[in-house]
C-alpha cells in the first residue's frame, strides 16, 4: 500500500526509507517500512548474524517527574518500581480494574524521573490513563521531539562502541546518556528481537545524521517491521493487539515473572484482586507456543482444537520462522489443555493442520550477559 494516506503520521526518517527502496505500509497510525530491497527473510537472518537498524520512532516516549513519582506510578503497574536501581529498565504493563492489560512497555528509573517507551497504537490511550491517575501531582511530558532507533544483532555492540566505547559493557536492561560523534543520545541495552542490541533515543533533528553514521558501517543494514515481527515471534515476545489486550491478564499471558515480589503478596495496583486470585488459583486460559507440522503458516484468529476435535482456544500470533524454517505460532487455550508436547490441530481455510504445543521461546535469546 504505497499511496499516501493523509491522516497517517510520518517519522522523521520517512524520506530516508523511501530513498532506500522501502515498502511503506500503514501501521499504528504511521507510514512505516515493512521491508527494504532484500525482503523480510534476508533482513531477519542478517539481524541474527550481524546487525540491523530499525526505525521505531512511531513508539511513544513519555517522561514523568514529581516528588512522589515513584510511589504514585507504583500504583499503576504490577512491577516493583522502588527496588529498581537508577538507570535500570524494567518491562511491565498498565493494568485495568479487571486485571487486563492496557499496554505493555519499558520503564526506566532516572535520578528524579521515570522514562516510558510505550506502544505506538496505545500511546494516546496511555497518556490519557496517566493523566487520569497522576495529573496534578506528577508532570507528564510526551517527548514528541525525540526519535527512537533500534540497533539489533550480535555485532551491535561492536559497531556502536566504535563511536562510544563506554557502552560495550553496558549491562542488559540498563541505560546510559552519551555522545555519538557529538550527538546527544540516551542508549539502553534492550530491544524486541531476542538478539543483543540497543535502543537509542535522540532529538529528531539529529536522527538522520546518526542513521547516516551507523549505516556507513559495513555490518549494518536497515530492516523493517516485517523482520522485527518475525524476530519477536521467534523470541516468544508478545505483540500488543494480538497477544495482549484489555481482556488478557499478565498471568494468562505467561508474564507473571513481571509481577513484583511485594506486589504478589500485597497487591496495591489496578486489577490486583483478579491477578492475585489467578496467581493463587490459576487462570482459566494460558498463552502457549505452537509448532506446525507442515509448511502452511497460521495467523491470528485461527481456531485451535484438541486431539478430539474440540475447540480449546485461538491463535494470537503466527508466521513462518526463518531461523527454524517452519511455521510457528502463539495462542491462548484453556489451562487444562496447555500441556507441553500435546498434539493439537489448527483450522486454516477449513482444513485441519497438525501441530504440537512447545516451549516458548522458540529460539533462545542472545541477550548480553555480564561476566
Amino acid at each position: 500500500m504505497e499511496e499516501e494516506v493523509s491522516n497517517l503520521n510520518k517519522t522523521v526518517l520517512f524520506d530516508w526509507h523511501r530513498s532506500k527502496g522501502a515498502k511503506i505500509v500503514p501501521f499504528s497510525g504511521y507510514h512505516m517500512p515493512v521491508y527494504y530491497g532484500n525482503g523480510i527473510l534476508k533482513e531477519h537472518l542478517h539481524t541474527r548474524r550481524k546487525v540491523s537498524l530499525f526505525d521505531i520512532s512511531h513508539m511513544g516516549q513519555i517522561e514523568l517527574r514529581g516528588p512522589n513519582v515513584y510511589s504514585d506510578f507504583e500504583a499503576l503497574v504490577p512491577a516493583d518500581i522502588f527496588d529498581l536501581a537508577e538507570n535500570h529498565c524494567r518491562y511491565t504493563q498498565f493494568t485495568n480494574d479487571g486485571g487486563g492489560i492496557i499496554d505493555d512497555f519499558i520503564v526506566t528509573k532516572q535520578s528524579d524521573s521515570l522514562n516510558l517507551v510505550v506502544n505506538a497504537a496505545c500511546k494516546m490511550k496511555d497518556f490519557t490513563h496517566l493523566k487520569a491517575h497522576l495529573e496534578g501531582s506528577i508532570e507528564i511530558e510526551k517527548l514528541d521531539n525525540y526519535a527512537l532507533l533500534a540497533l539489533q544483532g550480535p555485532q551491535s555492540a561492536e559497531v556502536l562502541s566504535k563511536f562510544c566505547p563506554e557502552i560495550k559493557n553496558l549491562a542488559f536492561m540498563t541505560k546510559q546518556n552519551t555522545l555519538i560523534k557529538g550527538i546527544n543520545a540516551s542508549i539502553s541495552r534492550s530491544g524486541y528481537t531476542g538478539e543483543d542490541g540497543f535502543e537509542i533515543s535522540l532529538k529528531k533533528s539529529d536522527c538522520l545524521d546518526l542513521v547516516d553514521i551507523l549505516t556507513r558501517e559495513p555490518e549494518v543494514e536497515p530492516a523493517g517491521l516485517g523482520a522485527r515481527d518475525t524476530l519477536r515471534l521467534e523470541a516468544g515476545l508478545c505483540l500488543y493487539g494480538n497477544d495482549l489486550d484489555e481482556s488478557i491478564t499478565p498471568v494468562e499471558a505467561g508474564l507473571k515473572w513481571t509481577i513484583g515480589k511485594q506486589k504478589r503478596l500485597e497487591g496495591g495496583f489496578l486489577g490486583d484482586d483478579k491477578i492475585l486470585s489467578q496467581l493463587r488459583d490459576g487462570p482459566e486460559k494460558k498463552r502457549i507456543g505452537i509448532c506446525l507440522s507442515g509448511k502452511v503458516p497460521v495467523r491470528s484468529g485461527a481456531d485451535i482444537l484438541d486431539g478430539e476435535g474440540r475447540s480449546i482456544g485461538t491463535i494470537s500470533s503466527g508466521g513462518y520462522s526463518p531461523t527454524l524454517q517452519k511455521p510457528i505460532a502463539m495462542g491462548y487455550v484453556t489451562l487444562n489443555s496447555a500441556q507441553l508436547n500435546e498434539k493439537i490441530q489448527i483450522i486454516v481455510r477449513k482444513k485441519r493442520l497438525e501441530a504440537t504445543i512447545i516451549k516458548i521461546p522458540f529460539v533462545e535469546p542472545n541477550y548480553y550477559k555480564t561476566s
